[in-house]
């Protein structure tokens, strides 16, 4: 009920920043569709169609590891992701009961495949647009851009987009399992709606022994 009740109070606030924001996309990256839409693994392991505004060109290689300053990514998309606006559609997912507001991010089939024994326990919760995985790697466009930079520096041969790659797959996304696992053993409301309104105003907080 919060759920439906504040995604629909959201669509009804947030309309003409969602119309103005279409616009754009529409405008400054044309030729394709506004909304990007794609297959993700919700609760119980059921596939359902996530919603967000479109931020890359209609022609990419179709990883899902991308990193900042990746050519696929539009000026005008790069700044609909660093403020979080292109996850605005998402308002409609949580509406229709595909996500939640606070939960795990919704992966690929391919990455939910690679959960093994007790970590697939965050099957078992509705996917969220915001998380203590989101909140600890709001900024993860940039911090992946920084590892890779790092990595070449040092002499790394491999492709950017290779590096990114192993990076995410071996140390991002395994610490996002562990705080998802904890949250599903953890759950709390109050803590819910404190990851909400540090979403919201960008700041952080406590959670699982760190600061995120």
């Amino acid at each position: 009920m919060f759920d439906r009740f504040l995604s629909l109070f959201g669509l009804l606030i947030f309309w003409p920043i969602l119309l103005i924001v279409a616009i754009l996309v529409k405008i400054k990256m044309p030729g394709g569709s506004v909304l990007f839409v794609q297959k993700r693994v919700g609760k119980d392991g059921r596939l359902f169609d996530c919603h967000k505004f479109r931020t890359m060109t209609i022609k990419h290689n179709g990883s899902t590891v991308s990193v900042a300053g990746d050519s696929r990514i539009t000026p005008l998309g790069a700044k609909l992701r660093h403020y979080k606006l292109d996850e605005l559609p998402g308002l409609w997912d949580v509406l229709i009961g595909n996500m939640s507001f606070v939960g795990p991010r919704p992966d690929v089939p391919g990455y939910a495949d690679m959960l093994e024994g007790n970590d697939r326990d965050v099957l078992k919760l509705r996917p969220g647009i915001t998380g203590p995985a989101t909140l600890k790697y709001r900024l993860e466009d940039e911090m992946i851009a920084e590892y890779v930079a790092q990595k070449q520096k040092e002499g790394d041969n491999r492709k950017s987009q290779d590096i990114a790659v192993d990076y995410n797959d071996n140390v991002i996304y395994p610490d996002k399992v562990k705080l998802n696992y904890y949250y599903y053993h953890h759950y709390s409301f109050t803590k819910d709606i404190q990851m909400i309104l540090c979403t919201i105003l960008g700041r952080k907080m406590e959670y699982a022994g760190e600061v995120i």
